[in-house]
């Protein structure tokens, strides 16, 4: 009897190994309940916003720019859920719109400075010498400007619609990936499967793009995740600011800052939308831990 559980832990053990770093993670991710609960979260966030026109249409039947100026501040009801704001516009129906604005620039602005900084980090690590201290210098003077000061002087200069948001926090915010990049890349050009290609005859994109690249996914996805919070929590406080995205249009940070003065008489809200923005940010940075440690190879499945 002892013998047969021997082999079944043996067999199991071999499977385990046979199986590849990706199925591993897999298995990892499906046991962490946390991670998931906070994928689930963020998915059906993601689904009521991407559906918040015809949710706010045929569900709830509320306009989130219609005012009705006889019922402002009003509590919530079953016509209005979250209550109204204090121009009388439904609360919900602003959220969902809000979350569309907010998510997307968040979404967005952060697959754009993935990108950047990515490119630029397999570029500089990989080729070294003069373009490496090129742009090491120009991103030691480009991080040595306070982010929120530069922030504040071009949402001044240009209107702050969602296109220019993402447009400047993406073009802003990957000096942090493509410091990260690099360093993994000096490492990853010395290592003797990148060696051998090159000796093989694979020119420098293939080289890049087919033996550096797959060895970044992992702190690209973690990366993703944490910049997509940051970026979400930076749009609401410039919103918060005034020089975020300019009303009537809502988003979840200048409905904070319109309700900023109404929070003793209606503190929903206030309450509502700082509640949405926590709760995405920290399923995100939970989403981010959960994937980097099933990507941790030294973690047992």
């Amino acid at each position: 009897m002892t013998s047969n559980v021997a082999i079944l832990d043996d067999k199991s053990k071999e499977q385990i190994k046979s199986r590849s770093h990706w199925q591993r993670a897999a298995m990892r991710l499906r046991k962490d309940r946390l991670t998931l609960l906070a994928l689930g979260v963020i998915i059906f966030l993601i689904v009521c916003t991407v559906f918040a026109n015809p949710i706010s249409r045929y569900i709830i039947h509320q306009d989130p720019v219609a005012e009705n100026l006889s019922n402002i501040l009003a509590k919530p009801s079953v016509d209005h859920v979250f209550g109204t704001d204090h121009k009388g516009r439904d609360m919900l129906s602003r959220l969902l719109f809000g979350g569309q604005i907010s998510l997307a620039v968040g979404f967005f602005a952060a697959a754009l400075s993935i990108f950047i900084g990515v490119s630029l980090g397999l570029i500089t690590g990989y080729y070294g010498g003069l373009v490496d201290d090129f742009f090491n210098w120009f991103v030691t003077t480009l991080t040595s400007i306070p982010g929120l000061f530069l922030l504040l002087i071009i949402a001044s200069v240009y209107s702050a619609g969602p296109v220019t948001l993402i447009l400047v926090l993406g073009f802003i915010g990957w000096t942090g990936t493509m410091r990260l990049v690099r360093g993994q890349t000096l490492a990853l050009r010395e290592r003797e499967f990148v060696v051998a290609a090159r000796a093989m005859g694979s020119s420098d994109i293939r080289l890049m793009a087919q033996h550096i690249f797959p060895n970044l996914i992992s702190i690209v996805i973690i990366t993703l995740a944490i910049d997509i919070g940051a970026l979400i929590l930076t749009e609401s406080a410039l919103s918060f600011l005034g020089f975020g995205i300019s009303p009537p249009d809502p988003s979840w940070g200048n409905m904070l800052n319109n309700a900023q003065e109404y929070f003793t008489t209606a503190p929903l809200l206030v309450l509502a939308p700082g509640a949405l923005i926590t709760l995405t940010v920290l399923c995100l940075y939970v989403i981010g831990d959960g994937v980097r440690d099933a990507l941790d190879p030294t973690i047992n499945p």
